[in-house]
């Protein structure tokens, strides 16, 4: 190559595009053989990469601080300018390599997502995908200005969960209510944003010549390897086999806390009357117990997380006008991981960062791939290694290991996590089976009130043991407050499938730790270069929808659940499960 493209991919946002323009026209102009295609495609992955990162640095920018009003305008700008253009020279590399009848080594899989990528693309959606964008960034300032005062001190909503986990039953009470009716306060807001967002989706499914959003989502996904038949096949079986679970879950916590029934806010409270987990004090606190446990999982891992920490490529407290939620994502260019997340000092920050560095050893694994190309790892499996790393990581919670608990505080810590794992499917069933109603329907779903019926519908269906009489309005606009249907449509039944994966690398760990750890950095490092069943299956666990697969993770769960309650109420270190 005689152009030359900077090293930092913030330094080429700022670029005007007469100064990338010559390295794209090197690549669009080079006639391609079998002798130069590696070399050729190491370049359109450096500049692909390149621009990655950069928009996802300037996405970082404006979720750490929602009110920056220069770091939003960066934002908008790189959207309307940059990305943009390189969206089209992406297509027009694409169809080059597709034109060429070339294949690189061990890019089979890859080579099935650009032929996906070409066939959906229409240069008249890249205005519409911006817009959905902001239309997202939008939905993340509402929810990121959501506050209440609480104890005398302007407290936004996520910074109220301690206070759903205290013994004071008042107390929860008037904090939910408190919260709930502040959320409401913006009902309307979410509404017209969602009207404007259905708007766009549609007309890009109409752009690319297909049926309905749902459609297009599915290509634009890379859902290759399962059907929407096989997601309602998934909820049928999360109703058969798993909503019977957590009604017993749900009444066991019910007579433990003597109520005549179990309203929102008693959901989180320690059923043994104990005070909740405070599992630290600080972030560097956090972030230390955490590296240890890293470190015992396996030591190339904790390796990575100190990298993370070294490189203050870590983002973890809550704080007003942080955009909500946890993610972590990659500098492709840079080849490094971030990690975004909300803590509070409760165990969940604790969950979540475990969490969120399971998806950053993914791409550190994967980074050892030399193209962009095949790190485009399906959701399904990136979730696996997240989900995975939470239950790989849960023996060593505890002091002794440089964790966070005693023994009795790590069966408690535990039992919230697995727990949370088999209520979390019904709910996974509701916001996924409520995205296959919205774009079935899109006339009726264009009404908010109709998203409001349907969303209650399914709560029924699914959410069974919760007492939600006199909410009314709280529970049926359930679905504005799910960031994912906003801005990440349609992703979410990753999680449950993934669950089911993680769920059965466990069962493996459970028999050899050591071993059910490097079947899961071997399926890790394959990044985006098998389907999804050939992932699950490196990891050792099988790519399931049906119950009898859930049954069985379900009853290990259980089981397990008996043995650490014993733990958990007798103070005793017990038999590691």
């Amino acid at each position: 190559m005689n152009a030359v493209l900077p090293e930092n991919a913030l330094e080429l946002a700022e670029w005007p595009w007469e100064r990338i323009e010559p390295f794209v026209r090197e690549l669009e102009n080079t006639a391609l053989s079998a002798k130069n295609l590696e070399a050729w495609l190491a370049d359109w992955s450096r500049l692909w990469s390149l621009f990655d990162e950069a928009y996802w640095r300037l996405y970082v920018a404006v979720t750490v601080d929602t009110t920056d009003q220069e770091a939003e305008r960066r934002y908008n700008a790189f959207l309307d300018g940059h990305r943009t253009r390189s969206e089209e020279v992406n297509q027009r590399l694409k169809e080059k390599l597709l034109a060429s009848g070339l294949e690189p080594p061990n890019f089979s899989i890859p080579m099935r997502n650009l032929r996906a990528q070409a066939e959906i693309f229409r240069p008249e959606n890249l205005p519409l995908l911006n817009e959905h964008f902001k239309l997202g960034s939008e939905y993340d300032r509402l929810i990121g200005a959501q506050t209440i005062l609480w104890d005398g001190k302007e407290t936004t909503l996520p910074q109220l969960e301690p206070v759903y986990q205290e013994t004071d039953r008042e107390r929860r009470q008037s904090a939910w209510l408190q919260a709930a009716e502040r959320a409401l306060q913006d009902r309307q807001a979410i509404n017209e944003l969602w009207r404007r967002a259905l708007q766009v989706r549609r007309k890009l499914a109409e752009n690319a010549g297909l049926p309905d959003y749902r459609a297009y989502r599915w290509l634009q996904m890379l859902r290759f390897d399962y059907t929407p038949a096989d997601c309602y096949r998934f909820h049928a079986a999360i109703e058969e086999v798993v909503v019977p679970a957590a009604r017993r879950i749900y009444e066991k916590r019910r007579q433990r806390l003597g109520l005549a029934s179990l309203r929102p806010w008693d959901l989180k409270v320690d059923l043994f009357g104990q005070e909740p987990l405070r599992p630290y004090q600080t972030i560097d606190e956090l972030e230390t117990k955490t590296a240890a446990i890293f470190h015992r999982v396996d030591p190339q891992l904790g390796g990575y997380f100190d990298l993370m920490r070294q490189y203050k490529l870590l983002d973890l407290d809550n704080r007003k006008g942080k955009a909500p939620g946890g993610y972590c994502t990659a500098f492709s260019h840079s080849r490094l991981p971030f990690i975004f997340a909300n803590s509070v000092g409760v165990h969940d920050d604790v969950q979540t960062l475990l969490h969120e560095g399971g998806h950053a050893f993914h791409a550190f694994e994967s980074f050892a791939l030399p193209y962009i190309h095949q790190m485009e790892i399906p959701l399904e499996f990136a979730e696996v290694a997240s989900m995975g790393m939470e239950l790989l990581a849960a023996p060593y919670l505890t002091l002794d290991q440089g964790g966070f608990y005693t023994p009795a505080q790590a069966a408690r810590a535990r039992i919230e996590h697995l727990e949370s794992i088999l209520l979390f499917w019904p709910y996974m069933a509701v916001v996924d089976a409520f995205q296959h109603w919205v774009y079935e329907n899109p006339d009726q779903a264009d009404e908010p009130a109709n998203c409001d019926a349907a969303w209650g519908r399914l709560w029924e269906r699914f959410m069974q043991g919760q007492d939600w009489s006199g909410l009314e309005d709280a529970k049926v606009t359930g679905w504005q407050r799910k960031a994912h249907i906003h801005t990440d449509p349609f992703y979410y039944v990753e999680y449950g499938l993934a669950q089911l994966g993680a769920v059965q690398v466990w069962r493996n760990a459970l028999q050899d730790q050591a071993a059910a750890v490097q079947a899961y950095r071997r399926a890790l490092a394959l990044g985006g270069t098998a389907p999804i069943p050939g992932l699950f299956a490196a990891a050792g666990a099988r790519f399931a929808f049906d119950a009898a697969t859930l049954r069985t993770a379900v009853e290990l769960m259980e089981s397990t659940l008996a043995d650490l309650e014993m733990v958990a109420r007798s103070g005793r270190s017990g038999n590691r499960t």
